[in-house]
């Protein structure tokens, strides 16, 4: 461009004779002068925008808009991390969360192979779950009746009757209670009637495998139709042997050996066959065709992986992350909730689509001198959480969007006038306010500057104003009853009766873990401790007066630092 395309440069571009070592949104880039030498063609940057002289401002600053929005993206790319992991890094923390952006009606689940397992043993991740709710069991109707392990089926939940509201509650009361984002359960029913109609349903079948169908479902179909089994064996000294469970050891032995080629073939046999290790089997036609070797440690709270693989020409069938799943709820039976394994590179990448992390939570007193140590290998943990069915969540979730889309269309079917198209375009403008589309406010989109209690626009802002907030909460004298998740011994039938359980430490991680990009979010999870414990609690209980005044305490909080309208 400018003079040097004059003298025949054939550079595209100024290049900068200093870029930046790592790409770093926080750091201010050091200011680059008209003189500085391209460092592709020696010529001065003057020279490359020297057709810009006689620009207009406005054009100047339209074309430097682009150029910030190009670097934006290109700082954003550089900072993703473990691209192919993203979403199902961050599965456990968002799936369940009422308000999470997978429900938006423009998200799209990103097509995904079948990952391939890999030689080497993996361990958990130890991302913080918030509890979950166990959805309806008609989402979770196929029975594992091929499955010989103990694995815990998923039971329906009572939804629980519910305390009707105090009459002293004011209609600004009831209006609180009500948990933003929350939909009737009778509405759902509805829609739940709808989707698992037939004659409702119509278009093309939705039971086959799609593009983005998920990891698992082909291996989760053949088990339905009895063409894959799954068996937890293990060698036995104290009794006579069963031949078929021998020939089974035998065909792991095997598996592990050809597909663990770096680790020594007796030694696989000798942990294989002892007696304190068990093998989660995967058979098909009667032959074992992968599996995944573990040892239990009860009294310590976790659970070693050994090894794991599937044979080479089944791969790449959702039978890895199957197996996986199989496991988690053999544990969640025997309430062990802690995965660990030592993960050479190769595994890594599978273990982290399982939920594992190389963040350890698990103290080190625990493991150390238990599990088995591998030089250059990682190692990696994964935490269970006991009300999710594995083996039926991807369903599950996609029943879910099901429901959010036919909600959706229930919406839209409401807002019944068709407006004529936009023709401002076509006369030269080149843009408009969005609020000026008509029809758009009918939809119930509001201007984001007018909302009430205006969002701030830094994240890092929102995270400190939070992060006081909740700690200002946290040390509140009627805090006591909701610092920590309800425990089961104490009150055996609150996740029966609570569907969506939270507490003031679950925020704390989720804040941490920056899980609430919105107030919204938030004032959701701290209006939900409060609906939880009138639900469960009666009204004339110390813990439903601690929560009625711990509300009072946190809106007043909200309304001084400008989350809501005072």
């Amino acid at each position: 461009k400018g003079r040097a395309a004059n003298d025949a440069c054939k550079c595209n571009g100024w290049k900068n004779p200093n870029p930046p070592t790592a790409p770093r949104m926080d750091l201010q880039q050091p200011v680059t002068n008209l003189s500085e030498l391209c460092r592709s063609c020696g010529h001065a940057l003057a020279d490359h925008v020297s057709h810009l002289e006689n620009v207009s401002e406005e054009e100047i600053n339209r074309l430097l808009g682009m150029v910030v929005d190009v670097e934006n993206l290109f700082m954003s790319v550089h900072k993703e991390e473990d691209t192919d992991t993203k979403f199902l890094s961050m599965l456990e923390e968002e799936i369940y969360g009422e308000n999470s952006p997978i429900w938006e009606s423009d998200f799209t689940m990103p097509a995904t192979e079948g990952a391939p397992l890999v030689p080497r043993p993996a361990a958990v991740s130890t991302v913080a779950v918030p509890s979950t709710p166990m959805f309806s069991k008609k989402l979770c109707s196929s029975s594992l009746s091929s499955m010989s392990l103990d694995a815990s089926t998923a039971e329906p939940v009572p939804a629980g009757e519910k305390r009707k509201l105090p009459e002293s509650l004011t209609l600004e009361d009831a209006k609180r209670i009500r948990v933003m984002g929350d939909i009737p359960m009778e509405l759902v029913n509805e829609v739940m009637l709808t989707i698992t109609d037939p004659a409702a349903m119509l278009g093309p079948e939705t039971s086959l495998l799609s593009a983005n169908a998920a990891r698992d479902e082909t291996a989760r179909l053949e088990e339905r139709r009895g063409i894959i089994e799954f068996h937890v064996i293990g060698n036995a000294l104290s009794q006579k042997s069963n031949k078929r469970i021998l020939m089974w050891l035998v065909g792991l032995q095997n598996v592990f050996s050809h597909q663990l080629p770096r680790m020594p073939k007796e030694y696989i046999t000798r942990l294989v066959f002892d007696p304190k290790h068990k093998t989660l089997a995967l058979i098909k036609d009667g032959r074992v065709i992968g599996g995944i070797c573990f040892r239990m440690f009860p009294t310590q709270g976790f659970t070693e992986i050994v090894f794991c693989a599937v044979t080479s020409n089944e791969q790449v069938k959702g039978y890895g992350t199957h197996l996986m799943n199989h496991l988690k709820e053999y544990h969640i039976k025997h309430n062990i909730l802690y995965f660990l394994t030592y993960a050479d590179e190769y595994a890594i990448g599978y273990f982290k689509k399982q939920g594992f992390s190389k963040d350890i939570k698990v103290p080190k007193g625990r493991y150390l001198g238990y599990i088995k140590d591998y030089e250059g290998a990682t190692l990696m943990e994964c935490e269970l959480n006991p009300r999710i069915p594995y083996t039926e969540l991807s369903h599950i979730i996609k029943k879910q969007k099901e429901i959010i889309k036919k909600l959706i269309e229930r919406k839209q079917a409401q807002i019944r006038k068709v407006y004529p198209g936009l023709t401002c375009f076509k006369e030269g403008v080149r843009q408009i306010p969005v609020e000026s589309i008509p029809g758009i406010r009918d939809t119930g989109w509001r201007p984001l500057g007018k909302e009430k209690g205006k969002e701030p626009k830094d994240p890092d802002q929102l995270y400190n104003t939070l992060k006081n907030l909740l700690a200002q909460i946290k040390t509140h004298p009627s805090a006591w009853p909701f610092m920590e998740p309800v425990k089961k011994s104490e009150a055996p039938d609150y996740y029966e009766i609570i569907r969506f359980p939270i507490d003031l430490k679950t925020m704390t991680e989720r804040l941490k873990n920056r899980y609430y990009v919105t107030k919204k979010l938030f004032i959701a999870d701290l209006q939900r401790i409060i609906t939880n414990c009138r639900e469960y609690n009666p009204p004339d209980s110390d813990y439903c007066k601690c929560a009625n005044t711990l509300e009072k305490f946190f809106y007043f909080k909200l309304k001084e630092a400008g989350l809501i309208d005072k």
